[in-house]
């Protein structure tokens, strides 16, 4: 069983940044994939960023290519995603998954945080 808690959302003017974190706990925490997806309202959940257990190998949305990276702590339990130049568009609920793979569709991921919300002001 993997626990995983989000924290560093918040409200934010365009142009601004924000940096998520997420925190994984249980045994096998540190050898899963991990990815960031986020979802708007009355939106369908998204895919934004996947690393691999190593953090060897990212993944990124379009929609955020050169804007956000992800990135995991050296004992591989801390997950973070770095956000720059935000978008009004980016505001959605943020939540951190693990998996045994860095896929980009919700079902490849076996567990999931509470979320946290990013509102980012035009």
């Amino acid at each position: 069983q993997v626990q995983l808690v989000e924290s560093g959302g918040g409200l934010v003017q365009a142009g601004g940044s924000l940096r998520l974190s997420c925190a994984a706990s249980g045994r096998t925490a540190s050898d899963k994939a991990m990815g960031w997806f986020r979802q708007a309202p009355g939106k369908e959940r998204e895919f934004v960023a996947a690393i691999n257990w190593s953090g060897g190998s990212t993944f990124y949305a379009d929609s955020v290519k050169g804007r956000f990276t992800i990135s995991r702590g050296i004992a591989r339990n801390m997950v973070f995603l770095q956000m720059n130049s935000l978008k009004p568009e980016d505001t959605a609920v943020y939540f951190c998954a693990a998996g045994w793979t860095t896929g980009r569709r919700t079902e490849e991921y076996d567990y999931w945080g509470q979320g946290t919300q990013v509102t980012v002001s035009s």
